[in-house]
């Protein structure tokens, strides 16, 4: 049972972003790099925080607590069977999505929040750079004509 009325429900979940300040700073540093994309592409599954539909990529960002981290997802302690079907539904979901990417050849990349830390932050912006250029290497290297 919600302990808020329906109409303050309504007003929280309004103040909820779509994109959070980590998918920004993401979004932010592959631009100085001098790639371009979309984000959060509403006509593809699962609507990809980024996505280059030329080169068929694919990238998600999953928080740790909304996606179920094996690491680090903190159960709540108040409404556990709801927060665990909610989690569990989105892991399967989750799961869904990239086999639809998979099966459609797409190129599919999913990044953990605490791969985003202070300490990892470069290190995984160098891997999500290097993930899209390879996925354009692949598309300009395909003969159309076979």
């Amino acid at each position: 049972m919600d302990n808020l009325s329906k109409e303050d429900r309504t007003k929280n979940m309004k103040a909820i972003k779509s994109v959070s300040s980590l998918e920004h700073k993401v979004c932010r540093e592959l631009w100085l790099r001098g790639l371009r994309f979309r984000r959060n592409v509403k006509d593809l599954p699962g609507r990809p925080d980024i996505a280059i539909k030329k080169y068929r990529v694919a990238i998600f960002i999953d928080s740790c607590f909304w996606h179920g981290c094996e690491l680090h997802q903190v159960q709540p302690k108040s409404n556990v069977d709801y927060w665990a079907k909610k989690i569990a539904d989105n892991k399967k979901r989750d799961n869904e999505v990239t086999g639809y990417y998979e099966s459609a050849g797409w190129n599919i990349l999913r990044i953990w929040e605490h791969d985003l830390s202070r300490k990892k932050f470069n290190i995984t912006i160098d891997r999500i750079f290097s993930f899209i250029i390879d996925a354009k290497k692949k598309v300009e290297n395909f003969n159309f004509d076979q």
